[in-house]
């Protein structure tokens, strides 16, 4: 099997209204970086691709054939009380406050432009759940 350098087995694939806007606040808003967007004759997103560490998303203009997504994702980060200021700041609304769980990370929800729902952690201890 061969998968493409900075992509995994398995990752998101997000159909957004305004691709290219949505793109915006995945850099902006939760830190990604943009590693490549390809346009479609029109201007729309055909693909985009934004990476977070180790994990890349991609991006592509919703459609009648592909409509938005939504979907819930868990996204680590080295200090989830800025990292939903900075979301927030970007257009995403605060859904639950940050706060330490009981699980060993500091989490907030939060809701982006798009519908869908992000979980901003930072892991406090090490090992498993």
């Amino acid at each position: 099997m061969q998968i493409p350098p900075g992509f995994t087995t398995v990752f998101p694939y997000i159909f957004a209204k305004d691709a290219h806007a949505y793109i915006d606040f995945l850099r902006d808003g939760l830190g990604g970086e943009v590693s490549g967007v390809h346009d479609n004759p029109d201007g729309s997103v055909a693909n985009g691709q934004i990476r977070f560490n180790d994990t890349t998303v991609m991006v592509s203009e919703a459609t009648g054939d592909n409509p938005v997504s939504q979907a819930t994702y868990y996204i680590y980060v080295t200090d989830a009380d800025a990292a939903m200021a900075q979301a927030v700041a970007a257009g995403g609304v605060q859904l639950m406050e940050v706060g330490d769980r009981p699980y060993g990370d500091r989490q907030g929800g939060l809701r982006d432009p798009q519908g869908n729902i992000w979980w901003i952690s930072q892991r406090l201890e090490e090992g498993a759940y």
